[in-house]
Parts: C-alpha cells; sequence; structure tokens
C-alpha cells in the first residue's frame, strides 16, 4: 500500500490530498483569511454568561457566535488551572513547569456550571470543534497539547496508553518509561506511533511539547481577552503528525516555502524519509491534474457516487443526519445467486463508504441501506468489512451491527465542517435551465455503462453531443482506444447535434437502443 501526500498552494489556500494507492481518501482546505478557530488552537476567553439550564456556559473567544463550553468540558482540576491562569497574566508567577505548584481540590463530576464559573471570568479553553454552520466553536478547558508520539495534559498525573496498541507488554513498557521521564503535575496520553520507540525519542517529543507549554504561558502575560495565545503547526505538518509512517512514499509539493517547512519537519520526526518529500515545478500541467485529483474531486462529491461493475451510492445530507443507499444498477455478473450478488455489491459499497466519510469529513449520524441479504453469515461478513476498511479513520466512531431492516447505524466524530464541493455547472445547452452535472461526470457514467453492456454485444455504437463526441476521439491515447486496449472491442462514436450537452445513447449494428 503506497500513501502520497499531494499539497498545493493557491493564492490564499493551500489544499492537501491524501492518495491511497493512488485514490483520493482526505481532502483539506486551509484559507488564510480565515479567523483562526482551529481544532487544538488555545484561547484566553471570558466567560460571557453560565446557564444553570444548560450546565454550560456561553464564552467570549473573539468569533461571531459565543463559544460553548459544557460542564463535563471543564476538566476536574479547573480551580487549579483558574488559579495558574489568573496568577501568570497578573505576572505574579515565573515558573511554569508546575514543579510546585499546588494544586486545588478537585471539581464535582456532577456539579452545576454557576458553582465554579461565573460572568466576566478568565479561562484558558481549547477548541475542540470548529464553528459548523450557525453554532459558535465547542471548547474544553483540560487543555492537551499534541505532539508526534506523545500528547500533554497540564494539570493532571494520569499516565495513557493509546488502545490501538494491542500488545499488553508494550503497554506495560510505554507506562512504565513514562512515569519516569514525564514532568511532575503534567499528564501524558502515549499514541499509537510511539509503539516499538525508545526512551530517547520520546523524551524528545516531551521536550517539545514542554516547550510549546512555556511559550503559551509567557504569551498569557501580555495577552488580551479574548485572544489566541497556542496555535497549531501549520496544517502540513499537523497532518504529517497525525498520519504519516513508514507506508507513505511521496510528499509533492508545488510551493517553495511549505516544501522546505515540510523537510525540516520531516528531519524531526523521520530523518529517513526527507528524501520523498519533493518539489513539483511543471509549470505546464498543475500538480492536482497530474496525479488526477481534479477528476477524482468532480466524481466523488456528487449526490451519485459511482463504483465498479456498475453499482453506485446515492449520498443524501439532512440536517440531523447523513442517508447512503446502495445500488446494484442495471448490470449483468456472474454471480451464482442474488444472495451473492448482494454481497460483492454491498462489499464494494463498504469500501467506497469508509472513503467517502473520510473524503467529505461527514459528521454525526449516518444510516446505510445496503442491499438486503438474508444469509446472518453474509451480513457478519460486510459489518467485519466494513469496521476493516474504516480502522484507518481518525475521527473517532461507532459501526453498529446491521438491523433487522439491512440498515446500519455509524456515529462518526465531526470537529469541523463538511468538505462540500460544488459537483453541477451551469447548463451550457441553449434551451437548457437550472445546473446539470459537470461533464468529466458523463465521461465515467459512459465508461461505466459501456462496461455493463459490452458482455452482451458485439457491436456497439455510442450517440453523443458533439462535444462529449470529440472528447472520447481526440487526443492521444484516446478515451475510445482505452476502452479499445480494454475490452478488445472497438466502438463507433456517432456526434448528434439534436442530443443535449450530457445526452447519449448505445445503438447496436441494427440500429436498436441498448438499455
Amino acid at each position: 500500500m503506497n500513501k502520497e501526500l499531494i499539497i498545493r498552494s493557491g493564492s490564499n489556500t493551500v489544499d492537501f490530498a491524501l492518495l491511497k494507492d493512488g485514490k483520493l481518501v482526505e481532502l483539506h482546505r486551509d484559507r488564510e483569511d480565515e479567523k483562526g478557530f482551529s481544532v487544538g488552537d488555545i484561547f484566553i476567553a471570558k466567560i460571557r454568561k453560565p446557564v444553570p439550564g444548560l450546565n454550560a456556559a456561553f464564552v467570549n473567544v473573539g468569533f461571531d457566535k459565543d463559544a460553548f463550553l459544557h460542564y463535563h468540558d471543564l476538566g476536574p482540576n479547573l480551580p487549579t488551572l483558574m488559579k495558574f491562569t489568573k496568577l501568570v497574566t497578573a505576572g505574579k508567577l515565573n515558573d511554569f513547569t508546575l514543579k510546585k505548584f499546588p494544586f486545588e481540590p478537585e471539581i464535582d463530576k456532577n456539579g452545576v456550571i454557576t458553582d465554579v464559573l461565573s460572568a466576566n471570568q478568565s479561562v484558558l479553553v481549547q477548541i475542540v470543534k470548529e464553528p459548523i454552520s450557525t453554532k459558535g466553536p465547542r471548547i474544553s478547558s483540560e487543555l492537551s497539547l499534541a505532539g508526534r508520539y506523545l500528547v500533554l495534559v497540564p494539570f493532571s498525573e494520569r499516565v495513557s496508553i493509546s488502545q490501538k496498541i494491542e500488545s499488553k507488554q508494550e503497554k506495560d513498557r510505554l507506562k512504565k518509561m513514562m512515569l519516569t521521564i514525564k514532568p511532575k503535575g503534567f499528564g501524558v496520553i502515549v499514541r499509537t506511533v510511539a509503539e516499538g520507540k525508545n526512551v530517547t525519542e520520546l523524551e524528545k517529543d516531551l521536550q517539545g511539547l514542554m516547550d510549546k507549554w512555556i511559550l503559551l504561558c509567557k504569551r498569557l502575560t501580555t495577552a488580551h481577552h479574548p485572544s489566541k495565545v497556542f496555535g497549531e503547526v501549520n496544517r502540513a505538518s499537523s497532518i504529517l503528525r497525525d498520519v504519516f509512517n513508514d507506508t507513505f512514499t511521496g510528499i509533492h509539493i508545488d510551493d517553495d516555502e511549505l516544501y522546505y517547512q515540510t523537510k525540516d519537519y520531516l528531519q524531526e520526526i523521520a530523518p529517513s524519509k526527507v528524501s520523498i518529500v519533493k518539489h513539483y515545478n511543471n509549470k505546464e500541467v498543475p500538480l492536482f491534474e497530474k496525479y488526477h485529483i481534479e477528476r477524482q474531486i468532480k466524481t466523488s462529491f456528487g449526490k451519485t457516487v459511482s463504483m465498479s461493475k456498475g453499482a453506485y451510492l446515492i449520498i443524501e445530507h439532512t440536517e440531523a443526519l447523513h442517508v447512503i443507499d446502495v445500488n446494484s444498477g442495471n448490470r449483468s455478473n456472474k454471480a451464482q445467486s442474488q444472495e451473492d450478488t448482494a454481497l460483492e455489491v454491498n462489499m464494494i459499497a463498504a469500501s467506497e463508504i469508509a472513503r467517502q466519510l473520510r473524503l467529505r469529513d461527514m459528521g454525526g449520524i449516518i444510516v446505510v441501506d445496503f442491499i438486503d441479504m438474508s444469509n446472518p453469515e453474509n451480513r457478519k461478513v460486510l459489518y467485519d468489512f466494513l469496521k476493516e476498511e474504516m480502522s484507518d479513520d481518525k475521527a473517532k466512531h461507532k459501526i453498529l451491527p446491521p438491523s433487522k431492516f439491512g440498515l446500519i447505524q455509524i456515529t462518526r466524530q465531526r470537529v469541523r465542517p463538511e468538505v462540500s464541493i460544488k459537483t453541477k455547472e451551469e447548463n451550457p445547452d441553449h434551451n437548457g435551465e437550472g445546473e446539470i452535472e459537470a461533464p468529466i461526470l458523463v465521461i465515467d457514467k459512459i465508461s461505466a455503462d459501456l462496461e455493463r453492456i459490452i458482455k452482451d454485444n458485439k457491436s456497439i455504437v455510442l450517440n453523443a453531443h458533439p462535444f462529449i463526441a470529440a472528447y472520447l476521439t481526440k487526443g492521444f491515447p484516446s478515451a475510445r482506444a482505452k476502452w479499445f486496449l480494454e475490452h478488445k472491442r472497438w466502438i463507433k462514436i456517432v456526434p448528434r447535434d439534436a442530443y443535449t450537452y450530457l445526452e447519449y445513447h448505445f445503438f447496436d449494428k441494427q440500429g436498436n437502443q441498448i438499455e
């Protein structure tokens, strides 16, 4: 399995595309002109108003809408954090290491917001969910600083090990190691990528996090309220920190500054992999075109998502949940029975659904209507396969077994707005109204339909709009030439002026339309 990160820089945006064996699985966009409210950022903020009915407080972090701070997101050591913040901002505390700082009693985990917070108090908070739709950011006062191998948690003494590390022996080794090197007053969460790492590597990462904490505290002394006192590393570095591993085979960047930043960051976390960072400077072919990313974006974000063997998904979004319908399409196949066909299509769909959730960053409740299967063993095979396909997903998620109606429910953590890309364009037809699907989609639909009908038809003629016909026949190799190499069959293409822009039909040699 090969993983590549493609980074494209624009005038005020940076796009990050993560490819897995050439297929787009994640897409991120960083805008320079957006107000900085990214997950992980830490702000010194002002309590606007505690609301006992919600057991939460609305907090001014400088966004148009107040941030939301629930009692359960305060953290047990809120009094210690509040006292520390007050002393640092007043310039009365210069030792930020917490070695000698006395901890206050913890708050009651079932307490009331008005018992611990009041209007106009200053508090350190961290963004845990970016502003989405009409809502402000979701925040927490239980702070954490993420590194490559570790997460540093101030005002705690707890050491936690990632649940994805399965070996009990390795967990015990890491925990014992961390208890000996972690500073007093700080808790540590050991990340999955720390498995097998030695004490030198972990200690270096820990020291880097402590340096960030001290820098944050120094900024507190001069910060106005509200303001950001700690920002996540640049998006390229944060993506590398969270997803990078030995399976990465290439990182391609078309911007000089980002190229050197990424090389420097990789030099710190994985010196042996620095050579995979490449600077792309071909001015004739844009970076995203070179790796076929633009095409994948156009074909992956519509309401209908085509899959192999004629199957497709219908994805609908509502305010409350997302609904995905799996369809087998009108296709012939070699499966022995309807049950085998259903299992085959469902397995293809499960893989694509796992990709779509990451690609669109869909969160909340997702309901998937797979094709009905009567065999309980097949339902279990599908359920296990879907869990395996989603194992690479960094967002917290839970998958429920199929219901009696064949529905699978998924909950997936949403911390950023869903990625939404327009896949429809203005109708170029003179009599057309409204919008149509992007032209690139019709090419994929024609190819999928051809794959479906070519087994049962010896001679095929395709009638299409002149623009589409020209696209299929021009260039070297043309789309028609690629069909010939794949199917060993020459397809005659007839341009039809009477057709609308995206209309096409297949005919046999007698002139009968092939459905």
